[in-house]
This record gives structure tokens, sequence and C-alpha cells, in this order.
């Protein structure tokens, strides 16, 4: 989830009937016809410390299960200039699996595979799919609810904090999720958001978080790129949960939970499919829950007591047997009815989220 998505996220739902793919061709599946030969474009370096890092690491795991390296390049940008010709430099090298790690990919790879339907593609967090492309996200919201049990477990006066890039569904349903789960443990709870504007940034980072411990937050969460909240939380004495990878890297004594990404348990599986020949890409994406790879967490840190540890795992298996989070019956924090008892928030409806549960506080 990078560059761009706010607007081009309304263009792909709008749009999702031309996702489609033909009858014919999903019928008969995608087969190589050579030997599988895999790339991956790196969106930024691979030791960033959060979205790409997770990556590079599923990548080393993904090599082990499948039997075979997988090349890389680092920090391709979203620019359907560079994505292109970095793509095509391994193509012409007999690369035909190729895997993408933006949002911002995915047109190019629409182009790409359009223009090379003997090459599979896989492009996390994108929304373009054909007979050839899968685009596949995970649903961090259940990892994000788990994570905000752990905040109030750890949390003493049940005021949470939540550091945010941009207000729309992908992002707003894990302040929500991860509100309903802090209530979970805490009826009381409430999680102030305030949203920076960028994925990466650690100076709006720092501002933020300052800003919310300043309100009275004493554990915050987070769904931006870097561990600067973390970093904050344990220079002012706090807790917090972090995204993307295990934050307790970066600060050990304030991260208790993190929601972290486990893309081999999605890749390794679905590359053996493309490889076993008849491949039949979602027409509409792979929409991962942790059963099946994506995100899981990593849990619990020292102030989450004990019991409260014991539930918070009860629940992650509750969600691995199918358990959903977005049940009904479910209102928004202004008292409208979202979901009705006995119904599910469809998928569609999670992607264009723009209400909050009651607890959430927003900026003014």
């Amino acid at each position: 989830m990078k560059n761009r998505w706010v607007s081009m996220l309304w263009g792909a739902l709008a749009a999702v009937g031309s996702l489609a793919v033909s009858g014919q061709a999903q019928a008969d599946g995608f087969t190589l016809k050579g030997p599988p030969k895999i790339a991956m474009l790196y969106f930024d370096a691979k030791n960033d410390g959060g979205w790409t890092q997770a990556f590079d690491e599923a990548r080393i795991k993904t090599e082990k299960a499948i039997g075979m390296k997988i090349a890389f390049v680092e920090k391709v940008p979203e620019d359907a200039s560079v994505i292109k010709p970095a793509a095509e430099k391994f193509i012409q090298r007999g690369a035909n699996i190729i895997i993408g790690t933006a949002f911002g990919y995915s047109d190019a790879f629409k182009d790409l595979a359009a223009k090379y339907p003997d090459v599979a593609f896989l492009n996390g967090s994108g929304t373009t799919n054909a007979p050839n492309l899968e685009s596949f996200y995970g649903r961090t919201y259940q990892s994000q609810y788990l994570c905000g049990m752990a905040a109030a477990a750890a949390s003493k006066t049940g005021k949470l904090g939540f550091v945010a890039a941009n207000p729309f569904g992908p992002v707003i349903w894990t302040v929500n999720a991860f509100e309903m789960g802090a209530q979970k443990i805490n009826p009381a709870a409430t999680t102030t958001v305030i949203y920076t504007g960028a994925w990466n940034d650690p100076v709006k980072e720092r501002a933020a978080a300052t800003a919310l411990i300043d309100q009275g937050a004493d554990a915050l969460g987070q769904h931006v790129d870097t561990p600067t909240p973390q970093i904050v939380a344990q220079e002012r004495g706090k807790v917090g949960t972090g995204h993307h990878r295990d934050m307790r890297q970066f600060a050990p004594k304030a991260t208790v939970c993190s929601s972290v990404w486990v893309w081999d348990k999605f890749l390794a599986p679905e590359l053996k499919k493309i490889m076993a020949g008849g491949w039949k890409p979602s027409p509409y994406g792979a929409f991962i829950p942790m059963s099946a790879g994506g995100t899981d967490i990593a849990c619990c840190g020292p102030a989450v007591p004990k019991d409260k540890a014991a539930i918070i795992m009860k629940e992650r298996d509750a969600l691995m047997k199918g358990k959903e989070i977005y049940a009904g019956p479910l209102k928004d924090k202004d008292g409208k009815e979202r979901v009705a008892a006995g119904a599910v928030l469809g998928d569609g409806d999670l992607w264009k989220m723009d209400w909050y549960v009651p607890g959430v506080i927003t900026q003014k």
C-alpha cells in the first residue's frame, strides 16, 4: 500500500466488473511454456524495516519451500516508465513468473500481462487482474484486531492512540478492528487516530505519536511503514503495537504485539499452482485471510498479562477457524446500522469503508 492508493482505489472499485477474465481462458487455466524462473520487483530497499523487508524475508522462505532461487531488484518506484523496463529485463533473461510488491504497479502489470501472455504475474496490494495476472492482499483487520486486544491489555488507562497514513478503506478497517479488539479486553477503551498523510514519514509519525501520548494515550497502534511510533512509545515509557514486521526489533521494551506479513504462506502454494499448470487466478484478486497467509501476529510482550495473552491467542485460533470480525449486529459511532444481525460485511464494503465504530476518536 503505497503512493497514489487513495485516488486509484476508487477507480479500481468502480471498474471491478472489468477485472473478469475471458471464459475460455479461465476454463483452461494458465500454463507456463517452459521451466519456471521467478523474479521480484521491490518497491523500496530490502532492508527498509517494514513493507519491503517483509517481502524480502518472505522471498527467502519461499525459495526454501519451492526449492529454487528468486531473483529480485530493489527500489523500483511506482512509475510505469521504471516498472516496465525492470520487468522486461528479467523476462528477456528468461523469467516467466514476475512478482510485484506495490499498489502503484497495478496498471503497469496489467499492460505487461497483456504484452506477455506466456508470463505469470503476481502483485502484492495491486488491483488489476487477468488470465495471467493476480493481485493479492491480506485481511489486515484480523491481525490488527488482535493487536488492539494486546494494546488494551497492556494499557493502564484504556486510552489508546493510533498513527495511520491515510483515511480510506484498508486503513480505516485496521483502525476499527484495533478498537473492536481493544473493547474485547476493556469495553471502555477508546482509540484516538491521527493521520499523517504519508506511508513513510518518520518526522510526521513522531509528531503524531508524541501528540497522542501528550493527550493521554499510553498505548499506540500504527498503520504506517516505519517503527517510529514504537520508538516514541519506548522513549516515553509507553507501549505499542507494530505493523508490517515484528517491531520489537526496534522497540523491544515498548512493542507488545505486531501485525506481521507472512507472504510466504501464500506465495509458496500459489507459485506451486502456477508451476503445476492450469493456474486459474481469481478474476478479482486474492484477499487472503490469516489462515491462508497474508498477516499474523508476533505476540505478546511482557506488559500483556499472561491471562490476557491466553485470551488473545484463543481469539487468534478462532480467526484461523473462520471467525468473522465485521459480523452483525454492528453500528457505527453515529448509531447507524452498518451490518445487520446475522450478516457479515462484504468485501466490497470493506474496501470502501468510510465509517468508524464506537470508541474511535478521529481528528476534527
